[in-house]
């Protein structure tokens, strides 16, 4: 063996490459029933004989390594099973990896090779590393092989593999594999974990989760797993793997189902849904990655050393009704950026500006007034300035020596765009509402300037924003002549156009007002997260509550607590200060005759669910980390006739897709619902629909109310909701998880109700929509929505059980974005390709210049539509 070894080496130096001597040792030490090893170096097995070394990974032969018991493994089972002669058995070790550490992308010259082109799956074992057990043929497990060794072996996202060892399957085990296939076809195995930290109660079941290119057969990684939220452990090909019959169901057997799940119904533990646009380009995607923090950070930034009172000043003139509703306009955006809590916002009369000794408990003065600050005032602003005070001046005729305010008629109360220049250089252009007045060189001494500029994107470059440090003290001053302190729903505001253009720009205004905000001496960081508050236990229906309290005195502990993989819920009669709240125990309040909130009304929700059984049993919060973990101990347990759903009014830890935060604001609608799904029925062999249905029923809920049919609300593939095609309102997250025959469905949902910044929200559009057609729709209520939008959910789930996807599809096309929309595959210059609808599993189906329609598979891609783009995510 070893003369073989050593002249397969000197042949591989000397003469062909890698792949040929892994190939030829692998076909010529079969028969010994030794093991061979694709590992790094140091973790080389102990007497193995080294064939190949490249860098720090090497290629081994050793002892025999074996498998004879799988009852702790999830068996992945197509048709009765039988290990060809030609092939291998072999177990791949992943670990869970993100950000920075992730595998690096190859270089062009580097060809690519997906595990899941090269075998066949046979049975997963959760845990960090992630097992995998697969079958290949000489060649592919040589291709395999030396993939790993040139770090060109792509698993999955987040998987990065470690090792790779053949081993021998018992005649036991095989016998496990036939018996089970041939029993159940497509069933899962459920394993049973040692336990551990990293183990589950959930990992029972099997979580499907997706994959890359063909057919996905594996779990999710447990929360302990390197902080990995989702992943694809891999899957099998059509390619060199035998013959393999599949069975019909969808998702349990079909590749492309599971495709689309992967790239757009996520498995991510402490999930719901993202209300902010993930468009890169679009600035209000910023909003992903981070919580109410929208200003950049700074390594030094200004703080308050003088000791005056955290006091900001609003002086807007007269005690005109018009100068009184500026005043109101100022406060709300000036509260939307700093907190409160931290700083005081109090009007500045022209009596009390002129008399009081302000100054000397001041922060910052905001001028809003359009009328001319009276001389005596001008005075006293310029003093002020001079001990180092700030101001900032909106829209008024305030200014200061050196500079002049001229009015251009053409430019008052239009829509124009500003390019805006920050303090780190970079620039923000953004849709603004012009005051009708630039800045110009005036009489006086010129003024030296700071980094904050603003113009017009027009041939005159109108200076717009202009910063102006003054006098020796640290006096500052920042002056605009844009309206950044009126919102998009301004009565100033007067056609469709405009009021879309400034909306799609508001992150972008609150950007730049944070922005001079903070250069000011404020800070706008993230407002304090509010305490946890506890729960409530509420039943929609009252034959229900009985039953509901039954159940629980049964399934509680000693201390009245079910526990569960993420948290602790302690079920008691009434609430006191004295019982703690953390994010992994909470109390649940049992006497529903203590029940109130100002943010959800009860009794609306009742009148406005009419389901059979969906969120009948209702677990509400003013303040949770996010709905989808209170479900998690009571999902698989309650009576599914008790259809659980989670709502809250405000999430301290919301998240979206992968790492991207979920910004929860007052005035959502936010919850998690429980739907179980028959495995062998129309909805359950096309589980990626859920998502579809959600976002339908949420459109849905709205428009179909007497008079709002022509609100423009609409879905967007797969799992958003948007106003017209501009801006995202909302979005939904799935998570399913199958439990013998049955899916277990966890729908995150979240869309803007009364919440108009940063983004829109349903009632600008109602409010739009009254403007410009005279009418006098009434604002709509979260509660409201959230029982409407169930009620029509259960509706269309009853439809596709009974007539599949052609029962749904054409209200989904009413109020689809994409009907006959131009978009290029891959990147701008890909193919041009015409959107014609979806196909029978929820794939788009595609339009080619050819003639051709093709089904569009998104492996993990996000589909961008403003771009007219189907792109890769960016890292």
């Amino acid at each position: 063996m070893l003369i073989t070894l050593c002249y397969l080496y000197l042949w591989a130096r000397w003469g062909r490459g890698p792949a040929a001597l892994v190939r030829t040792t692998v076909q010529q030490l079969r028969a010994s029933h030794c093991s061979f090893t694709f590992c790094r170096a140091a973790a080389q097995p102990r007497g193995a004989r080294v064939c190949l070394s490249r860098g720090g990974r090497v290629f081994c032969v050793g002892e025999s390594q074996s498998i004879d018991d799988l009852n702790k493994w999830a068996l992945f089972l197509v048709s009765p099973f039988i290990l060809e002669a030609e092939h291998i058995a072999f177990v791949t070790e992943s670990i869970w990896v993100q950000g920075d550490t992730l595998q690096r992308p190859p270089s062009s010259s580097e060809t690519i090779v997906k595990w899941s082109d090269c075998c066949l799956p046979l049975a997963c074992r959760p845990g960090d590393p992630y097992q995998l057990i697969a079958k290949a043929s000489v060649d592919d497990f040589s291709k395999l092989g030396v993939a790993f060794l040139e770090d060109r072996l792509q698993v999955a996202n987040g998987l990065i593999p470690q090792k790779i060892v053949s081993v021998h399957l018992h005649d036991s085990a095989l016998k496990e594999l036939e018996d089970q296939a041939s029993d159940t076809p497509a069933q899962l195995l459920e394993p049973q974990p040692e336990p551990s930290v990293e183990s589950k109660p959930e990992l029972e079941a099997m979580e499907h989760v997706g994959r890359e290119d063909h057919q996905v057969l594996g779990s999710a990684p447990t929360q302990g797993q390197g902080g990995a939220l989702g992943g694809e452990p891999a899957g099998e090909s059509d390619r060199g793997v035998g013959s393999v019959e599949h069975c019909h169901l969808h998702l349990s057997s079909c590749h492309e189902c599971l495709e689309l799940e992967n790239s757009t119904i996520e498995s991510v533990k402490f999930a719901s849904a993202e209300n902010i646009p993930d468009l890169p380009y679009d600035y209000s995607s910023g909003l992903e990655g981070i919580a109410y923090d929208l200003c950049p950070k700074r390594e030094q930034r200004r703080v308050n050393l003088t000791g005056k009172a955290p006091n900001i000043l609003l002086y807007v003139g007269s005690d005109s009704q018009d100068a009184l509703d500026r005043l109101q306009q100022v406060r709300s955006a000036l509260a939307d950026c700093v907190d409160t809590n931290c700083y005081t916002l109090y009007h500045l009369p022209l009596e009390s500006a002129l008399r009081d000794p302000w100054p000397d408990n001041c922060l910052l003065v905001v001028i809003a007034t359009r009328e001319s600050v009276p001389e005596d005032l001008s005075r006293r602003f310029m003093a002020y300035l001079s001990q180092g005070g700030k101001v900032l001046g909106l829209s008024s005729p305030f200014t200061l020596a050196g500079f002049q305010v001229t009015r251009k008629a053409a430019l008052q109360d239009t829509v124009q765009s500003l390019v805006f220049c920050k303090a780190d250089w970079s620039q923000v252009r953004l849709s603004v509402l012009s005051s009708g007045c630039v800045y110009e060189g005036g009489p006086g001494e010129p003024l030296s300037l700071g980094k904050l500029q603003g113009h017009l994107d027009n041939k005159d470059e109108d200076r717009m924003v202009v910063q102006v440090p003054f006098g020796t003290r640290g006096g500052e001053a920042v002056l605009c002549q844009v309206h950044l302190e009126l919102p998009p729903s301004s009565p100033v505001v007067q056609t469709q156009e405009d009021f879309n253009l400034l909306k799609s720009s508001n992150f972008r205004r609150y950007e730049v007002l944070k922005e001079i905000l903070t250069t000011l001496g404020l800070s706008c960081d993230a407002k304090h997260v509010p305490a946890l508050t506890p729960l409530y236990l509420l039943s929609a229906a009252e034959e229900i509550r009985d039953p509901l309290m039954q159940w629980l005195g049964k399934h509680v502990d000693a201390e009245g607590v079910i526990k569960s993989s993420k948290l602790s819920l302690k079920f008691v009669s009434s609430y006191t200060s004295e019982i703690e709240i953390t994010p992994s125990a909470i109390p649940v309040v049992t006497d529903i005759e203590t029940f109130s909130s100002e943010n959800f009304n009860f009794e609306i929700y009742q009148q406005n669910l009419q389901t059979k059984k969906l969120g009948k049993v209702i677990l509400f919060a003013e303040v949770t980390t996010t709905t989808m973990s209170l479900l998690d101990g009571l999902m698989f347990e309650m009576p599914q006739e008790m259809g659980l759903i989670a709502i809250a009014v405000h999430q301290t830890q919301g998240k979206g897709r992968g790492r991207n935060a979920w910004l929860s604001p007052v005035g959502s609608a936010l919850s998690t619902l429980l739907v179980s799904i028959p495995l062998r029925s129309q909805l359950g062999q096309r589980i990626p629909f859920v998502q579809h249905l959600m976002s339908l029923a949420v459109v849905e809920a709205v428009r179909s109310i007497p008079g709002y049919q022509d609100i423009n609300l609409r879905v967007k593939w797969p799992n958003d909701i948007y106003y017209s095609d501009l801006m995202k309102l909302g979005g939904v997250l799935v998570n399913s998880t199958l439990m013998g025959e049955t899916f277990y469905i966890l729908i995150g949902c979240g869309f803007n109700v009364t919440n108009s910044n940063p983004t829109i929200c349903i009632n600008d559009l109602i409010t739009e929509y009254n403007k410009q057609h005279g009418a006098e729709l009434k604002p709509l209520r979260a509660d409201y929505l959230i029982a409407r939008s169930v009620t029509v959910l259960e509706k269309l789930i009853d439809t596709f059980q009974d007539e599949g996807p052609n029962g749904v599809l054409p209200l989904y096309y009413k109020y689809w974005l994409h009907s006959a929309q131009q978009v290029r595959l891959g990147s701008a210059e890909g193919p041009k390709v015409w959107i014609v609808g979806l196909d029978d599993s929820g794939f788009l189906l595609v339009h080619q210049e050819n003639g051709e329609v093709v089904t569009v598979h998104p492996d993990g891609n996000s589909f961008d539509m403003l771009g007219n783009l189907i792109i890769p995510k960016q890292p």
